[in-house]
């Protein structure tokens, strides 16, 4: 039995999960409302206050998504209810973001601004403090979307190897490349 997929799905109060005949399972919450298509065969049900998603067989295919639609499920319980928060910091000097409304200007050492419209789910708010570096917050219930424009915002100046300049999420480590040392000739 699948160690993740086994474990029970604990409902918060506040959250509504309706299961439809086509095994469509849609999640209500303070934070918004998602849903998600299940695999006809996967079994997906609510018990005591809890989610229970089970498998027909040990077939490759069912244990595979035995896991990931348990994993998916729990994300979506813990978005409508909790909501994810991701943090990214612009490292480099003149390095700027603006954040208005859904528009986020950032300014990141090439000739001109870029402009990028974020998606209706996510908020988006920036710092800039004095001697530290900017930083971009994102809050939605939807880690999929949010995950994804993440990584499309840090691939518009991903970090660099030797000075570490680039976005970055918060706390990340990078491997740093020792540069160029100079020859005693």
């Amino acid at each position: 039995m699948s160690r993740i997929g086994k474990l029970p799905i604990a409902i918060p109060s506040g959250v509504q999960i309706t299961i439809s005949d086509t095994n469509l399972v849609t999640i209500k919450g303070k934070m918004g409302e998602l849903k998600q298509q299940v695999d006809p065969e996967i079994i997906v049900k609510v018990e005591d206050g809890h989610l229970l998603v089970q498998r027909p067989s040990d077939q490759q295919k069912h244990r595979a998504y035995h896991g990931l639609y348990r994993s998916l499920l729990a994300n979506m319980v813990k978005g409508v209810s909790e909501g994810f928060k991701t943090v990214q910091e612009l490292v480099g000097v003149g390095y700027k973001a603006v954040a208005t409304g859904q528009l986020l200007e950032l300014s990141l050492g090439y000739s001109h601004n870029i402009f990028f419209e974020m998606p209706a789910e996510i908020q988006v708010t920036t710092v800039t403090e004095r001697s530290k570096n900017p930083t971009i917050t994102m809050i939605s219930h939807d880690k999929q979307l949010l995950g994804q424009v993440a990584a499309k915002i840090r691939s518009l100046r991903k970090p660099e190897p030797y000075k570490g300049k680039g976005i970055k999420f918060q706390g990340e480590i990078l491997k740093r490349k020792a540069g160029k040392s100079a020859s005693d000739k």
